[in-house]
């Protein structure tokens, strides 16, 4: 069977606005990146954390809700995916809009929606309801699934756009209301859709610098791609690595740094509400975080306060989403003795494919392709 020809989509929303699959490139790709032609980046990434790699009782998600192991992440995903499809008849292939702070039930609806076979669109916690009106039309989404917090800016939302079909709210963790409500008597098993490797799992739209903001369609290869390409290549993360940063998921930088990166890598990331330079310091000497991800402005503010923190437990921070300036570079290194690595990445792209580790790291240059 050719590559394209399988689909588990029943929605065909995204072939439909893809190029015909006849005129989609042939791939050869080596090692780690030959994905086999069925895949679910949820099944890959979440499942088998449990299930094969023996890191069930390990810490994923930190932050002020507590911690959350790697069984306890993937059982509030499998009975959030039970909720999309038994009680909001979401089928494979339906677009999903997350509107969302970083927060614990953020990540595990991020990876129920990928189990379902259902398209993740998550959005920045800022946008206001004419920016996801708009995304809405775009993208025809049906359902939503929304930080209670944010209920004021979807109500808004719903007044221009009326395609939701079915929207839930819920709290940072599991609660009595709501999403939480209906996870109480779902299973903590769930059995994922069989993918095609090149089914869309996510639409990420562009920031707009370019005009009206624009929707990327990424596969499930891709998302598993961005985890085998810049962190294997350059981060080289281990288990006891913990993550952090200021990018909401909504922001594929963030998506990346702070969710998918570490689950790969059987390492822990601190998701944390509200962002500031002052708040991610608190953030690095708290959690005793090893790995740093945020934008050259955020760390030239947090320079000259880094003295007043224990930053002791980095080891490597991550730089990307505007250009890094040498002198923020220069000023940061001497102040906590790390060398900011910088990264070239896009939406379009999903996450960083031109950077150089730390030891070739070349002042006023960002590195080489990825590979």
């Amino acid at each position: 069977m050719p590559l394209h020809a399988y689909t588990s989509h029943v929605d065909d929303f995204a072939r439909r606005n893809l190029p015909p699959c006849e005129e989609w490139p042939e791939l050869l790709l080596a090692p780690p990146f030959d994905y086999p032609k069925r895949l679910n980046c949820a099944t890959e990434l979440l499942d088998k954390a449990v299930t094969e790699k023996g890191w069930g009782e390990r810490i994923v998600l930190r932050g002020p809700y507590g911690d959350f192991t790697y069984r306890q992440l993937l059982e509030m995903a499998n009975r959030i995916a039970n909720v999309l499809v038994d009680d909001l008849g979401v089928v494979p292939g339906n677009r999903v809009l997350l509107h969302s702070h970083n927060q614990p039930m953020m990540a595990a609806c991020w990876f129920a929606i990928q189990k379902v076979g259902a398209i993740g669109i998550a959005t920045m916690p800022l946008l206001r309801a004419k920016e996801l009106g708009e995304i809405s039309r775009k993208a025809e989404i049906t359902h939503v699934l929304c930080d209670e917090l944010l209920a004021e800016t979807l109500h808004e939302t719903q007044a221009q756009y009326a395609g939701f079909r079915h929207v839930e709210y819920f709290h940072a963790v599991p609660s009595n209301n709501g999403l939480g409500c209906r996870m109480r008597c779902k299973p903590t098993t769930f059995t994922n859709v069989d993918t095609a490797a090149d089914d869309v799992a996510l639409i990420a739209f562009s920031s707009g610098t370019t005009g009206a903001p624009k929707g990327t369609m990424h596969f499930h290869r891709d998302a598993m791609a961005i985890c085998d390409a810049f962190p294997r290549s350059i981060l080289k993360p281990n288990e006891d690595d913990i993550f952090c940063g200021t990018s909401p998921l909504g922001f594929t930088f963030g998506l990346g740094g702070l969710l998918l990166f570490p689950i790969r890598y059987g390492a822990s990331t601190v998701l944390v509400e509200k962002s500031s330079p002052e708040i991610l310091l608190q953030t690095i000497q708290d959690f005793n975080a090893t790995l740093c991800f945020t934008v050259p402005t955020v760390y030239r503010q947090m320079t000259p306060r880094a003295a007043a923190f224990d930053l002791s437990t980095l080891r490597q921070c991550v730089s990307a989403g505007e250009p890094l300036p040498e002198t923020t570079r220069e000023s940061w290194r001497r102040a906590t003795g790390i060398r900011l690595i910088d990264g070239i990445g896009s939406t379009e792209m999903l996450h960083i494919f031109i950077s150089a580790a730390a030891h070739e790291i070349r002042g006023g240059a960002t590195g080489k392709p990825i590979s």
